[in-house]
C-alpha cells in the first residue's frame, strides 16, 4: 500500500468509526487489538475543576479502522489493561503525559511499548512542541481542522462533528509511526526514542510528590526562611486536600492566597479574615487547620533554606552551555530542548557535587551533551 493510498483507508476509517458503548463491545474490540501489532491510542477528556482529568473518550486505531470507546457508557475500562500490557504491541500517542495520566487512573496501567511520534518529530528536527494537527501537516501534509480541540467531552450525545474530530486525531497514527521509525533507523536513533519513551512511562507510573508542590510558585525565592516553610507546609496540604476531594487546587485555595498568607503569617482566624483573600466558608472550614500548620512553624522556630538559584557568576557558565547545545543540535539536526532545555541546565549547574546526575542526562545524551557539559562545569568551578 502507497502512502496515498494508506493514507485514503485512514481517512476512510475516521468518516465511520466503530462506536465501542457497552462492556460486550468492549471485551470483542479488545481481542481484536491483540491481533495487531501496532495501534495508535489518544483520548479525549475534561479537566477543569477536579484534580483527575474526567474521561470522556477513548480512540483506537490499526490504520485501517478507527474505535471509539465512550467509557460513559461502557462502564470500567479495566479491559484496556490486557491491551496496554501486551509487550508484542507497539502503542502510539503524541504528546501522551496527560493520557497516560488519566489512562493510568482508569485502567491501572499504562500503554507499553510506547511510541511518541512528538519527540519522535524532535529527533528529526521539528520543534519538542510540535502538536498533532502540525505535525500531521508537516509529515503528510494533511490539514486537519482543530475546531473540536476545547470541546465537552462528558457532554451526552456527542455531536458528529466531535466524533470526526476524535476520529482523525488517531487514524494516521500508525502510518505515521511508520514514516518516523523509517527516518529515525537511518540516523540509527531507534534507541534514543526507546529509551526517552520509556522514561515518559516511568514519569507516569511515579506519583506526585504534595511535598514538593511550593517549587511550583512564583516568588518563592522572595520569601525569607519562615515564610517558605510556612508555604511549604500549606501548599503540601493543599495538594492532599485537592487530591483527596478531587479538585482543582484553585478551588481550595489559590496560589496568590497562600503566597500572601505565607507572608503575612496570620496567627489566628481574625487575622487571616483581615487578609480578605479567602471566601469566609472557607476560612470557617478550613481555616482551623491552616492557623494550626501556621503556628506550628512560627512557635517551632522552622526556617526553610532558600531554594537554589543561579548567581552572577553562573551566568557564563549557562550562557556557555547553551552556546554548547545549540551547537551539538546544529550538528544532529534536532532541537536543542531535546538534548537540555534552559531549566535542566539550570539544574545541572546547582546539582551538588556528591549528587547523581538526572535521568535525563545519562542513556544516549550522555556521550552526546553530559560529558562536555559536566566537564564545562567542572572549568569553571
Amino acid at each position: 500500500m502507497n502512502n496515498q493510498s494508506e493514507i485514503n483507508t485512514a481517512l476512510a476509517a475516521a468518516d465511520q468509526p466503530i462506536m465501542i458503548e457497552s462492556a460486550e463491545q468492549l471485551e470483542k474490540a479488545v481481542n481484536e487489538w491483540l491481533q495487531c501489532d501496532v495501534i495508535g491510542i489518544d483520548t479525549e477528556f475534561v479537566r477543569e475543576r477536579t484534580w483527575r482529568a474526567d474521561l470522556g473518550l477513548v480512540q483506537l486505531s490499526d490504520g485501517e479502522k478507527v474505535w471509539l470507546v465512550d467509557p460513559l457508557k461502557t462502564g470500567p475500562i479495566k479491559p484496556l489493561t490486557a491491551l496496554f500490557e501486551d509487550p508484542a504491541i507497539v502503542k502510539i500517542l503524541h504528546a501522551p503525559p496527560e493520557d497516560l495520566d488519566v489512562l493510568l487512573y482508569t485502567t491501572g496501567a499504562v500503554p507499553e511499548p510506547l511510541f511518541d511520534t512528538q519527540i519522535a518529530c524532535a529527533m528529526l528536527g521539528q520543534s519538542l512542541q510540535m502538536g498533532y494537527h502540525t505535525t500531521v501537516e508537516w509529515l503528510l501534509n494533511i490539514t486537519i481542522d482543530k475546531g473540536e480541540t476545547r470541546s465537552n467531552w462528558c457532554l451526552r450525545p456527542l455531536r458528529e462533528a466531535q466524533i470526526k474530530y476524535a476520529a482523525l486525531d488517531v487514524c494516521l497514527l500508525p502510518m505515521m509511526h511508520r514514516l518516523l521509525m523509517t527516518r529515525l533507523k537511518e540516523l540509527d536513533r531507534e534507541s534514543w526514542i526507546a529509551e526517552d519513551c520509556a522514561r515518559l512511562l516511568d514519569k507516569a507510573r511515579t506519583p506526585a510528590d504534595p511535598t514538593q508542590s511550593w517549587k511550583r510558585f512564583n516568588g518563592n525565592n522572595r520569601l525569607d526562611g519562615t515564610s517558605l516553610a510556612i508555604l511549604k507546609s500549606l501548599a503540601t496540604w493543599r495538594d492532599e486536600q485537592a487530591e483527596r476531594q478531587n479538585l482543582a487546587r484553585t478551588f481550595i485555595i489559590r496560589d496568590n492566597a497562600l503566597m500572601t498568607i505565607a507572608n503575612k503569617k496570620p496567627g489566628s482566624l481574625a487575622a487571616l479574615s483581615e487578609l480578605d483573600i479567602w471566601h469566609p466558608r472557607a476560612i470557617q472550614r478550613h481555616g482551623p487547620t491552616l492557623i494550626a500548620l501556621i503556628n506550628q512553624v512560627v512557635t517551632g522556630g522552622i526556617t526553610a533554606p532558600p531554594p537554589l538559584a543561579l548567581k552572577l557568576e553562573h551566568r557564563t557558565l549557562m550562557k556557555d552551555m547553551r552556546k554548547l547545545v545549540q551547537q551539538k543540535a546544529t550538528e544532529l539536526s534536532v532541537d536543542p530542548a531535546l538534548l537540555a532545555s534552559r531549566r535542566e541546565l539550570e539544574g545541572l549547574i546547582l546539582l551538588p557535587d556528591d549528587e547523581a546526575l538526572p535521568d535525563r542526562f545519562l542513556g544516549w545524551r550522555k556521550d552526546i551533551i553530559t560529558n562536555d557539559l559536566i566537564a564545562m562545569k567542572e572549568a569553571h568551578s
